[in-house]
């Protein structure tokens, strides 16, 4: 009796893989983030520095410490719903997971530890406040240019910086005025830059 041999089958199709899936590449799901508006975090940003002026110019030394602990800390929890408006969505559930999204909350929740930093400083100093969070919050648009290989990140961070530098030792009786003004204004440069950014990704190619 011949001996049966079975017949090599061909082997099934590799499943195609959504770029934010886990087994997806590190290259597909920094892409994926990088296409996405990145616009609600910076007007939340914008928002809170001018209500930090308004109150800087308004308020007491005391008072308007308080709102500027306030309003910078309340920046991660107003970006969240504005989320909503400008499509951004940060809390949606039905969106693929993608480690870059825990890489730029990590670099959310790094700024709020930044305070631990600040407060101290301003103990000493009160009128410093505003640099030392105006400062030390924007440092997370340094990986945030890294991430989606974009120069605009970068030169908001450096540009912030030496800006809010040079504003507190110019006008030390206004640093509650004048430094969030210069946030506002590199808030200002930075999200027209973002915005053409993102709409030059949607074009289609061809």
């Amino acid at each position: 009796m011949a001996t049966l041999i079975p017949r090599p089958t061909a082997a099934a199709p590799a499943p195609t893989l959504h770029p934010c899936t886990p087994a997806a590449s590190l290259d597909a799901h920094r892409a994926a983030f990088a296409s996405r508006r990145f616009l609600a975090m910076p007007l939340a940003g914008t928002l809170a520095w001018v209500v930090v002026g308004i109150g800087g110019a308004t308020l007491s030394t005391y008072w308007a410490s308080m709102l500027l602990y306030a309003a910078t800390g309340g920046i991660a929890y107003l970006g969240i719903a504005l989320s909503h408006v400008t499509g951004e969505r940060f809390l949606d559930k039905t969106r693929p997971a993608n480690p870059f999204d825990r890489l730029f909350f990590a670099g959310v929740g790094q700024a709020v530890l930044v305070y631990a930093v600040a407060i101290p400083f301003a103990l000493k100093e009160p009128t410093a406040l505003p640099l030392g969070v105006g400062v030390l919050a924007g440092l997370m648009w340094l990986p945030f240019s890294w991430i989606v290989q974009h120069w605009i990140g970068a030169a908001h961070a450096i540009g912030r910086t030496l800006l809010l530098v040079a504003g507190h030792y110019a006008f030390p009786d206004h640093r509650f005025v004048v430094i969030p003004a210069l946030v506002v204004l590199c808030y200002a440069f930075t999200i027209p830059v973002l915005e053409r950014r993102w709409r030059r990704l949607q074009q289609p190619i061809g």
